[in-house]
């Protein structure tokens, strides 16, 4: 019994990229399968975090709210804490969006054109996405990096200023990270983490002309 749960244990992290498939991932293949593996922890430690950042925000507003209206008080950090929370959970969460191309977009054009073009399309995005994660990761962690080096504080915690800025170079690395592997091909853009894979209702309504004309 014990062997049998390892065994389906062991075959769910080789399935969710939690360990390297070092039976089908051989030779020039190992790397990009430790990529995968390093990309999806990234991305769940990252959630664990968004998750709880979220939960902190709502109990706090909850309980700030059940005081000020009945006890008539309040607690003097309830407002800059979830305000850092919620743009703790805004950046991972945009990073997320990314991981999964599940931001929105405009298709028409897109799912006009056949699959060569196609492929330019997500070069592209991938390529403009990028760009905003490097920008993201280098003038937020520059910014970040500056005000660590500047006396003062937040008024209300005392928590250092840099504190703040902080999201927005993990976000960035985030989204770098997820769009070289998107563009290198270690990625693909069904390789999904957080979301079920969307139908393409023109190719449905294609395949139903064809097979209605075939009739």
């Amino acid at each position: 019994m014990q062997t049998s749960r390892e065994a389906r244990f062991s075959r769910w992290l080789v399935a969710n990229h939690l360990v390297p498939d070092t039976v089908h991932c051989t030779g020039k293949e190992r790397f990009p399968e430790w990529l995968r593996v390093i990309n999806h922890w990234a991305h769940k430690i990252m959630l664990y975090v968004a998750e709880i950042a979220l939960a902190m925000m709502v109990a706090i507003v909850f309980m700030t709210v059940i005081l000020r209206y009945f006890f008539n008080t309040g607690i003097g950090w309830a407002e800059e804490v979830p305000r850092l929370l919620v743009t703790l959970f805004a950046f991972l969460a945009c990073a997320i969006g990314v991981r999964d191309h599940i931001h929105i977009s405009v298709n028409v054009i897109y799912n006009l054109c056949g699959p060569k073009g196609k492929w330019w399309f997500d070069k592209f995005s991938d390529s403009a996405v990028l760009f905003c994660g490097l920008y993201m990761l280098l003038y937020g962690g520059a910014r970040m990096i500056k005000m660590a080096g500047l006396p003062g504080t937040l008024p209300m915690t005392g928590w250092p200023v840099w504190i703040q800025y902080l999201p927005v170079p993990l976000a960035g690395f985030l989204i770098t990270f997820d769009s070289i592997l998107f563009l290198s091909g270690v990625l693909k853009k069904d390789d999904l983490l957080y979301s079920e894979q969307e139908t393409d209702y023109v190719a449905l309504v294609k395949e139903q002309k064809n097979q209605e004309a075939s009739t």
